[in-house]
């Protein structure tokens, strides 16, 4: 599903205008990462959570040029769903 498809559906579900409902859409996304980066996790009840992970530094190769090279320890943001929205998942979509 894609961002234009989210809107469309919120859109027709609650009888708003697709621009309203677009504007809305991009502001959530616009909170949630402005709080990634400012280092707080969102937490979004029976939803998920978007939060912040670290990765160690650790060595790398560079395969065409045949040379290990440093990775520095660095974040990056993730999501882990809510037990519920795991659960639904679980059980509503069929393992292909």
């Amino acid at each position: 599903m894609t961002k234009a498809e989210i809107v469309t559906s919120i859109s027709n579900k609650l009888g708003v205008e697709k621009s309203d409902t677009q504007e809305i859409v991009n502001h959530f996304m616009k909170e949630v990462r402005g709080a990634l980066e400012s280092g707080e996790n969102v937490y979004l009840r029976g939803f998920g959570s978007f939060v912040i992970k670290t990765r160690k530094a650790k060595k790398g190769r560079n395969i065409s040029k045949n040379v290990t090279i440093d990775i520095p320890a660095h974040n990056i943001p993730s999501f882990k769903p809510s037990k519920e929205f795991l659960d639904e998942v679980k059980t509503k979509v069929a393992v292909t």
